[in-house]
């Protein structure tokens, strides 16, 4: 990986990053202007303004590109979410993701994701190592170990095992094999559990001070993640205990309307990204979706015409059960004026291109309810799995359900994540993953991507980038796909 981290990542770069924060107008972060001039790396660690500057860039650098810049659509693309709506243009990337036929160079995530983990593991050193008093060093080092267990969670779960980059020292990072996924996640585990220890309970911002933001993790933001990871190992006492926690905060947390759900710094908000205003108008997920098509999309027009090449698989749309909010609320119909057999739908989960109305949300309180849910099924609690499923069908307009014992509960969960996570930060691709039922899913879909589409096992896992391959030899590229 050092062609990476040389790259992107010298001393320089993150003296940049420090000093053009103020710039970027994050005043939900920053309140107040950073000192001027040049921070090196011998004076980034000074006080818990420079440090505070660092810290919050690495949380910028998720939003700014990589995963969290749009990888939903990728990867509801790559699923079974999102269909490719371009026949202009058959062979751009995104119809690659679309045709399951990804090769070397094509997935967009390793690289950016290794250059936040290379600012993290910068920000831990300097802060570890710096000299000065520190009011808030562990509100930062919360922060740092928080923001590399999510990167690191995403980036296994797309690539499988990969390099535990945990220092800057090239030496090491240049020859480093990847670690089995076992390791990563007890990596994962033992950050957030740092994390979880020396963040607040309530909200911060960038000097420490109590905040209605949530744009940057407190300590059940921790916990939250944690109940995710635990739900991946199969580890479903702790990630019942670790959901549970959250849950029960009624004071900070709680199921909201659906309209209001995805509304910036709301009670169902546990975790989000802020937007930095010199990125984008408003969250990636409504341009890919929305944009500035019209409701009716004019005669001769088609989504194309506006920019929207993604739009919800029709057989996603008719998984909903009549009467489900969500397919009125969150999902956006629209057809071409004089041609009601066109009709389009899109994810209308965020429909404003506010700045401020709404934000990138990575961690809510409806996914912890499932959470639950399924954790409660997996160890043989109907009754508390009903439960947590019935939250989030009453929020929706629905009954309760029906499912009344451990497989069909099981069954009943998995179709809920389906019509309640849609097009959110791979949920679903992730889920046909660890259920294993990936591969006939995938396999049934060909047919419907159509196009010569066909699905292969190999292809739950990502290629990785040419170029660390290169200058790593103890790197190997995922099975199926060729070495560049």
């Amino acid at each position: 990986m050092k062609k990476i981290f040389n790259q992107y990542f010298s001393t320089r770069m993150l003296a940049v990053c420090a000093l053009l924060l103020p710039a970027m107008g994050c005043n939900k972060f920053l309140d107040q202007p950073l000192p001027s001039g040049e921070i090196t790396q011998a004076n980034a660690y000074v006080s818990d303004n420079s440090i505070s500057a660092v810290v919050t860039g690495n949380f910028m650098n998720m939003v700014n590109e990589g995963f969290f810049n749009g990888g939903d659509n990728d990867l509801g693309m790559y699923a079974d979410e999102i269909q490719y709506y371009n026949p202009g243009s058959p062979t751009s990337v995104l119809f690659l993701y679309y045709l399951n036929e990804l090769v070397v160079n094509d997935a967009n995530f390793w690289t950016p994701m290794y250059n936040q983990i290379y600012g993290v593991n910068a920000a831990l050193a300097g802060i570890q190592g710096a000299t000065a008093t520190l009011y808030y060093k562990n509100q930062w080092l919360g922060e740092s170990y928080f923001n590399r267990a999510v990167v690191y969670f995403y980036l296994t779960n797309l690539y499988g095992p990969v390099p535990m980059a945990l220092t800057t020292d090239y030496a090491v990072t240049n020859v480093l094999s990847r670690a089995p996924q076992t390791q990563v996640y007890q990596q994962v585990v033992s950050d957030l559990q740092q994390a979880r220890s020396l963040l607040n309970y309530s909200y911060t911002n960038a000097y420490g001070g109590t905040t209605g933001d949530r744009v940057r993790p407190d300590r059940y933001s921790a916990t939250a993640m944690l109940a995710k990871v635990y739900l991946y190992e199969q580890q479903w006492d702790s990630a019942e205990i670790m959901a549970d926690s959250v849950i029960a905060n009624t004071s900070t947390y709680a199921l909201q309307p659906l309209s209001s759900v995805f509304t910036a710094n709301g009670k169902e908000t546990i975790w989000s990204i802020e937007i930095p205003v010199t990125n984008t108008t408003a969250p990636q997920q409504y341009l890919n979706y929305i944009g500035s098509m019209p409701t009716p999309i004019p005669a001769g027009k088609t989504p194309n015409n506006y920019s929207v090449f993604c739009l919800m698989d029709t057989a996603l749309v008719n998984t909903f059960e009549p009467g489900d909010g969500r397919l009125t609320t969150w999902v956006h119909k629209d057809s071409i004026t004089g041609s009601p057999g066109s009709t389009f739908y899109s994810p209308y989960k965020y429909n404003t291109l506010s700045t401020t109305a709404q934000l990138p949300i990575v961690l809510r309180l409806g996914e912890l309810y499932l959470i639950r849910a399924e954790a409660r099924a997996e160890q043989g609690n109907i009754a508390g799995a009903q439960s947590d499923l019935n939250a989030v069908r009453t929020r929706a307009g629905l009954p309760n359900t029906t499912a009344a014992d451990q497989a069909s509960l099981l069954a009943a969960i998995m179709h809920e994540r389906r019509v309640e996570l849609f097009t959110e930060n791979g949920n679903r691709f992730f889920d046909l993953k660890r259920w294993g039922t990936i591969d006939s899913v995938m396999t049934t879909y060909d047919a419907i991507k159509g196009s010569g589409a066909k699905w292969s096992d190999y292809k739950q896992l990502l290629p990785l980038p040419s170029n660390d391959l290169q200058q790593d030899a103890n790197l190997t590229q995922n099975t199926g796909y060729s070495v560049q």
